[in-house]
């Protein structure tokens, strides 16, 4: 009944969602895919895709939950009503926050 679902975006859904926008969204999919998902580009990728899916919102017994993260992400990009370049700023936004949480991370480490 349920499908197979995650805490919040998971990795191995990100080819899935290559072929559903133009091809700078294709070219950022293939170079994301390329790195670890420990990666900061990784991560950053992963954490617009939680924005834009409101993941953190997502209860197991919500039809969104039910379908599964892949359909969900799916949906999301195809009602998304911007441009390319409104998903790659958003992208932007998500790398810049995940750097400047890695630098003072290492800063309290250090």
């Amino acid at each position: 009944m349920y499908a197979n679902n995650e805490l919040l975006f998971p990795n191995h859904v990100i080819p899935t969602l290559r072929n559903l926008r133009g091809a700078e969204w294709a070219s950022l999919i293939d170079r994301v895919m390329s790195l670890p998902e420990t990666h900061e580009e990784s991560l950053a990728f992963v954490l617009m895709m939680i924005r834009l899916n409101g993941c953190m919102a997502c209860e197991t017994d919500s039809y969104r939950a039910m379908r599964g993260c892949a359909a969900c992400a799916q949906q999301t990009l195809r009602r998304f009503k911007g441009h390319d370049r409104d998903l790659m700023r958003a992208y932007q936004q998500a790398l810049e926050d995940v750097r400047r949480y890695m630098t003072r991370k290492r800063r309290r480490i250090a």
